[in-house]
């Protein structure tokens, strides 16, 4: 096989940007399922009951702050129309309580109980140990450091995109 051969079916075998992109949408969704996988694992290890591992992800991003329902859902905390009922679902585990607000009685907020924290602690914990076995080579670290520079420049790819429109 001469040269110019070679060349073609190598550059055949590199994916198009296009692909690439692709690729990455689809290991995003494949990744949040099974970092759901992980939580929902998490909480069988812990003998925790009665909540889903989304609802434990909800717990984990109201540690350590009152929050209202609202900036759940538009900070991003929270995806779905269910919230009311997974709120709801956490007030009954004893992990969250609510409140209304004093100046408008229509906004709820949100805080952590005792069990609460507890419980987004121990998750905070099992994250480390899964963070840690990410590696700690140098190479290692700058590999994940690249990941995640990656994925901030396609999400606010994707917000600009929302916010105003074609590129």
């Amino acid at each position: 096989m001469d040269t110019v051969t070679a060349s073609n079916s190598e550059a055949a075998d590199i994916p198009s940007s296009a692909e690439t992109y692709l690729q990455i949408t689809r290991m995003i969704e494949r990744l949040h399922r099974r970092h759901l996988d992980m939580l929902r694992y998490e909480l069988d290890r812990l003998g925790v009951d009665g909540i889903s591992a989304a609802q434990a992800l909800m717990l984990t991003k109201m540690r350590g702050q009152s929050i209202s329902v609202r900036d759940l859902v538009e900070r991003g905390y929270y995806l779905g129309s269910n919230v009311s009922y997974n709120i709801k679902q956490l007030v009954s585990c004893g992990l969250v309580v609510q409140e209304r607000s004093s100046h408008d009685r229509r906004s709820l907020r949100v805080n952590l109980t005792k069990k609460g924290e507890e419980l987004c602690r121990q998750i905070a914990e099992a994250e480390n140990k899964h963070a840690a076995a990410l590696g700690t080579r140098p190479d290692q670290a700058d590999q994940i450091d690249a990941a995640c520079q990656l994925l901030r420049r396609l999400e606010t790819s994707w917000s600009d995109y929302l916010r105003y429109g074609e590129h």
